[in-house]
Parts: structure tokens; C-alpha cells; sequence
């Protein structure tokens, strides 16, 4: 969808919520509006019944309140000075009738390893970064804001999103501490959008942005009880996003419902001369795929390989599979195949591309970091080391910056090796040969306990085979497991996200599965 267009959409979206009854708006209390989404907070806004401004306040109450007190979830890493300046300018747009789409005047968070060009710093975590102010917006979020969404914050997050330590402790960075489970206070968010999911799990904004190399949306998502989706590489683009690996990384929303996902997908996708994955990017009005009826007539890919880790995973996956033919769609038992074909090539690349990727970030968006490159990064994490790495090392950071250039053989077999077997003899195949529409399984596990002695404890995931392949995939609620949340998954071809919306609407419709969290300090497991 071009600009006008989504401008249209806009338009037309406040016309029908201007002309739309306001009754249940209008009873709906202070948090009911918050945990609210896009609809409902345009409904309010277009009744004269809520403003930009005040919405935001009350977010940022919400976050003093909630994230910096209370239960402390340490969601967010710091405060958009700015935020209620750009409120106000939305709300007199608003006035002046000048709406530029469904997400005029909502608050927006953004993980801190997206570029602002405003008072904030960007800094994945790194105290290495801390302070240093970006040159220039990323591109996704210059549409956002073109959009007319207020960007609020950053959200902490994995440090390096993950990319430090073997032994690493998702949604812990040196600069923004531990972020916290707000359905178990003692229990991890994954990573390494973990402030980006339990910021949004908690209500502390309408919506997020996340990134994602393998996991780093749909895990958090799942794990915090969120919509997430992580799009076909070159849908959004990746200019000013700290990066991995640019055969991989993806900026996508993390969101409260597919319909915010939906809408803030097709805020932020569009081609970027700078970015020349996006040259194929296929921006569409992802809202018109929101229909109830879309798992009708769909033939769905059961990945059973993807199952079995976990047994009250598996019961629960098994009511989703009974709603999904319940609407209609038809189930196949499959296997996703040559998955065990890519693990070890798929780090090799990571690292590869790491090396390279961060020191082109930093001389274009930090040229006045205080490092350059992987090698300094390395020495600068060496010299505090009291502050950067008092429960884990760097290994990861150490391998790549050991690693050569991209014109190694090693790197260009290792890319090979995986685009083949995790796209043309993986999910390509699989689909081919079962004439599938999706392919469908858990997301995750539960999460796990936070644990700074032994590290991370992951589950069996689904998110490597679409990360690989550069492939999208939706995950939504679908139930809990001894109170934690967990996700059902849709994974499909090159640019399918409209379809997967539409059939992650329509389960999600049908089951209406998420809640929104009580922070406990802990939560007790429950008898079968």
C-alpha cells in the first residue's frame, strides 16, 4: 500500500469511528483504555472523548507506577523527552482534520537497537553506546513517525540482542539491568525483545517494536502472551537498526491483538533506496486481511517435529488444533525437513555478518561512538568488565571479531548451506509437496526461571526454519500452561504476512485466549 493510500485508510478509519455508537468508549475506564487498542483509542480520540496527550500521560504514569515501581518490570530503558510535545502536535493535526492513518496520535515503544534521531541515545544495552545519539531515524521508524505515532521510549533488551554470550541471561543488559516476566516476576521474558514484550504484556503503551535474527520477536511474544510478527526479510527495512546479521535481521510489532500487529506492519513497510532487501517489498493494507472466515478452506502443515518437548505444550496445542479445524481449515501431519542441516552454519554466519555489519552501523549512525568495530567493542567490554559482564562473558563477540571478511569461502558456503535447506529443500518443499497454505506449531515453551548462575534455560522453539529462510511467521495466544503464556505459530512462504494475519485473526477471534498479567512474584505449578 503507497503513502496515500495508507492515508486513505486512515481517513476512513476516523470517519467510521466518528460515525460509530461511542456508548461502550464512553464507559470504558482509564485502564480499560490502555490495555485498549488501536480501535478503540482512534474511536475515543475521533469522539472527542480522549486526546494524544493525555493518552500518553497516562502511559507514562503507567510506566512510573508500574515498570519503575510496584512490580518493577524494568521494561523500559529510557523516556522520549519529547514524547507529549509530539502528542500535542498530533492532537492539533487531529483538530485541523489532517489524520495520517489508523495509527495518528498512539503511543509507540522501540527497542534500543533502533535508531532516533532525538534526545535519546541507541545503544543495544551497551554501556559501550551509552549516551551516543543516533546521526539519523531508522527508516521504519521515519515511517512510523510519518504515520503519526508517538514514539514514547525504548524498551531494554538482550544486550547485543543476544548476540554476546553463550551463557547470556535474556532481557539483561548492562545498561538497563533485568527485565522482568509480568506473569512471573521470577520467570524470564525471553529475548531479545524482552522489553519490548513486557512492556507491552504490562500495558505500558498501545504498541512495539521489536527485532528479530531468530526468535527475538515470537519468543518474547509468546512468552509474555503478545501477537508478534516477524516479517519476510525486506519487507521493512533494516537502515539504523543495530545489527546481527543483515541475511536475517527484521524489525516487526508486538502487540496486544493481530489487529494492532496488522496495523502497524503496514505503517512501517515500504522500500528504502538505502536498503536494497526492500527493493521486492510488498507493503500491503494487512487491516483488510482481518476476516473471521480466513482459516476456511486452508490447508495447514502440523509440524510435528516441532512438538513433543513439552507434554502440557502439547495439550494445549492440541485444543488450538481442534479450533483450527473447528474454522474450518484442514490439518496435515507433517515434518519440516533438513532442520538439523543449518545449526551450526547459521552461528558461523551470525558472526560473519556481525563483524561486518556492526562497524557499517557505527560509521554511519554513531561516527562519535567511543568504539568502531568488533575488536574495540571486545577491548572496551575487557576494561569494565566489573559493569559489562559480571554473570557472563563475550564469547560470541570474541569469535566474530575473529572472524574474516564476507568474500571467505567459509561464509559464502555457509549462506549456501543455509538459504538451501532451510528455504528450496525446507519450507518451500514441505509446502510444496502438501499443497499447504501455512505450517502451524508451538512458538515456545513456557518461560523459564531466570537463572544468572547457569544462563538461559530455552525450550524447543519454531522460530529458526522461518528466520533462516527469511520467512514470515505470526505467533498469537493460544493458552497457558501452570498460569504462563504460550503461542501458536504460523509460518509461510516469501510474502504471505497478509494470509497469516488473516488466519492468526481468525484463531485468535475464536478463542480470545490473552489476559492481561497480575504480576506475581512467582506462580506455582498446577495439578493435571
Amino acid at each position: 500500500m503507497d503513502r496515500r493510500g495508507f492515508v486513505r485508510m486512515g481517513l476512513a478509519a476516523g470517519a467510521a469511528g466518528m460515525a460509530a455508537s461511542t456508548d461502550a468508549a464512553a464507559k470504558a475506564g482509564p485502564g480499560a483504555v490502555l490495555d485498549g487498542g488501536v480501535q478503540l483509542q482512534q474511536e475515543l480520540m475521533a469522539a472527542n472523548k480522549l486526546t494524544s496527550h493525555s493518552l500518553t500521560s497516562q502511559y507514562l504514569a503507567r510506566i512510573r507506577n508500574i515498570d519503575k515501581a510496584g512490580p518493577r518490570i524494568n521494561a523500559i530503558i529510557e523516556i522520549n523527552p519529547e514524547a507529549l510535545k509530539i502528542a500535542r502536535e498530533m492532537d492539533r493535526e487531529r483538530l485541523l482534520r489532517r489524520l495520517r492513518g489508523p495509527l495518528h496520535g498512539i503511543p509507540v515503544l522501540l527497542k534500543d537497537n533502533i535508531a532516533t534521531a532525538d534526545r535519546m541515545s541507541t545503544t543495544a544495552g551497551s554501556l559501550a553506546l551509552a549516551g551516543v545519539r543516533a546521526a539519523r531515524d531508522a527508516h521504519v521508524v521515519a515511517r512510523l513517525r510519518a504515520a503519526g505515532a508517538v514514539i514514547i521510549g525504548k524498551t531494554n533488551l538482550s544486550e547485543w540482542a543476544n548476540m554476546r554470550s553463550t551463557h547470556s541471561v535474556s532481557g539483561w543488559s548492562a545498561r538497563g539491568g533485568l527485565t522482568r516476566n509480568p506473569y512471573s516476576l521470577d520467570r524470564n521474558c525471553s529475548g531479545s525483545s524482552s522489553g519490548s514484550g513486557a512492556a507491552i504484556a504490562a500495558g505500558l503503551a498501545t504498541l512495539a517494536v521489536g527485532t528479530e535474527t531468530d526468535g527475538s520477536i515470537v519468543s518474547p511474544a509468546s512468552i509474555c502472551g503478545l501477537v508478534g510478527i516477524k516479517p519476510t526479510l525486506g519487507l521493512l527495512s533494516r537502515s539504523g537498526i543495530i545489527p546481527i546479521a543483515h541475511s536475517q535481521d527484521t524489525a516487526g510489532p508486538m502487540a496486544r491483538s493481530v489487529t494492532d500487529a496488522a496495523h502497524m506492519l503496514a505503517a512501517m513497510a515500504g522500500a528504502d533506496p538505502a536498503d536494497a532487501a526492500t527493493a521486492g517489498s510488498q507493503a500491503a493494507d494487512y487491516a483488510a486481511a482481518l476476516d473471521r472466515a480466513s482459516l476456511q478452506g486452508k490447508r495447514l502443515g502440523v509440524a510435528r517435529n516441532f512438538f513433543g518437548k513439552n507434554p502440557d505444550v502439547d495439550a494445549e496445542m492440541a485444543k488450538a488444533l481442534q479450533v483450527l479445524q473447528a474454522q474450518g481449515a484442514q490439518l496435515v501431519d507433517v515434518e519440516v525437513p533438513n532442520v538439523n542441516k543449518y545449526d551450526g552454519t547459521e552461528t558461523d554466519v551470525l558472526l560473519y555478518e556481525f563483524k561486518s555489519d556492526l562497524a557499517a552501523y557505527l560509521k554511519e549512525y554513531a561516527p562519535n561512538a567511543p568504539v568502531r568495530n568488533m575488536a574495540e567493542l571486545v577491548e572496551f567490554n575487557r576494561k569494565h568488565a566489573d559493569k559489562e559482564m559480571p554473570y557472563f562473558g563475550q564469547e560470541y563477540l570474541e569469535r566474530a571479531a575473529a572472524k574474516g571478511g564476507l568474500d571467505e569461502q567459509a561464509y559464502l558456503d555457509a549462506l549456501a548451506n543455509n538459504q538451501r535447506y532451510s528455504r528450496a529443500e525446507g519450507i518451500d518443499q514441505v509446502m510444496r509437496e502438501h499443497r499447504l497454505d501455512a505450517l502451524v506449531a508451538p512458538t515456545d515453551g513456557p518461560a523459564w526461571l531466570t537463572d544468572f548462575i547457569n544462563g538461559d534455560h530455552y525450550n524447543a522453539s519454531f522460530s529458526s526454519p522461518a528466520a533462516v529462510a527469511g520467512y514470515p511467521h505470526v505467533t498469537v495466544p493460544a493458552g497457558y500452561v501452570h498460569g504462563l503464556p504460550v503461542g501458536l505459530s504460523f509460518v509461510g512462504g516469501s510474502y504471505t504476512e497478509a494470509k497469516l494475519i488473516g488466519m492468526a485473526y481468525a484463531y485468535e477471534q475464536a478463542t480470545r485466549h490473552r489476559r492481561a498479567p497480575q504480576f506475581p512474584a512467582s506462580v506455582s505449578p498446577q495439578p493435571r
